[in-house]
């Protein structure tokens, strides 16, 4: 009968217990102290006051808002960046470089500009691949080969073959 009392007990620490432990200690209860030893938790978080940590998620774009500032600058190039960069370019040579400049600040420039329909490769590499290469990474969807498809694709072969080697 004890042992679900002290099970239920649910003792954390010597708090708890009162002037137990340290009766049993000076008494030299050796029995008794081991047994309130064992009843202690082991985790470190019961014995430990902590308070819970509110954090607030800032992210980049609620900071961006808060202070008034543009959208970040693109890393690449698109379309629309090349119509950013004639403006740019035409008040470089209309007002100087400060016109240049304040354009700049209110709709930044890309950092880059890299040739387009290259699958984000830079060029060189792109053209060294093969064209099976090329064709494989045009294709948007991967092309499921059937085995029903196969067979009538192997006929219209063998037939091609067939009106050659005649003529």
């Amino acid at each position: 009968m004890q042992v679900h009392t002290l099970d239920k007990a649910g003792i954390i620490n010597e708090l708890q217990l009162g002037t137990g432990v340290n009766q049993a200690v000076q008494q030299g209860r050796h029995a008794d102290f081991a047994l309130f030893m064992a009843l202690f938790s082991n985790d470190v978080r019961d014995t430990t006051p902590t308070e819970p940590i509110t954090t607030h998620r800032t992210t980049e774009d609620q900071l961006r808002q808060r202070f008034e500032l543009p959208a970040c600058q693109a890393l690449r190039n698109d379309q629309s960046s090349y119509a950013i960069s004639a403006q740019q370019a035409k008040l470089f040579h209309s007002g100087g470089m400060a016109s240049a400049k304040l354009s700049h600040y209110l709709q930044p420039e890309v950092l880059t500009y890299l040739p387009e329909d290259t699958e984000n490769f830079p060029e060189d590499v792109y053209l060294n691949l093969s064209g099976h290469d090329r064709r494989h990474l045009a294709q948007q969807e991967n092309k499921t080969l059937m085995i029903m498809d196969l067979y009538p694709q192997l006929n219209h072969a063998l037939r091609q073959d067939q009106l050659r080697a005649q003529v």
